[in-house]
């Protein structure tokens, strides 16, 4: 899906040219060659040129030890008594950066949204107000048991 569309230089011509810029999100081990290969392939329009604005920064997977792992299934189960599943967030981080450097990096979030009211990136984006401070809670007991000396 384009996540962003620009075209023409007036209101009232028609456009010499146009824009369709689509946010990949690949995930670790994916070629980017093979993402531009395959919109290439379903765009099958050889007057469209497919091309990277910004490539693509590949940075491993962190592990998914017991050190960390005990501490958000405690806290969870705490909160919630629900299970934790781990997943791959294909959305964009800075955390690359630290994996490339060899620093774990793990995103954990205690936030609910309503799953027929999801606004994220919108123009509205918002959460809940007791999910927020549900959310912060959790956050905070997760921060002091993964840093307690206590596990």
């Amino acid at each position: 899906m384009a996540t962003e569309l620009s075209g023409g230089h007036a209101e009232n011509a028609l456009p010499q040219t146009a824009t369709a810029t689509v946010n990949c999100r690949m995930l670790p081990g994916t070629p980017s060659e093979d993402v531009q290969n395959t919109l290439s392939r379903v765009v099958a329009d050889t007057t469209v040129k497919v091309s990277v604005v910004t490539p693509a920064v590949p940075s491993p997977p962190s592990p998914l030890t017991l050190a960390i792992m005990e501490p958000i299934e405690r806290v969870t189960k705490r909160l919630w008594n629900i299970p934790v599943v781990p997943i791959m967030e294909t959305g964009a981080t800075d955390g690359l950066y630290f994996r490339n450097a060899g620093i774990p990096v793990y995103g954990v979030s205690g936030v609910f949204v309503d799953i027929n009211d999801v606004r994220a990136h919108g123009r509205d984006e918002r959460i809940g107000v007791q999910d927020y401070y549900d959310g912060a809670e959790y956050i905070y007991q997760l921060v002091k048991a993964v840093s307690s000396a206590q596990q």
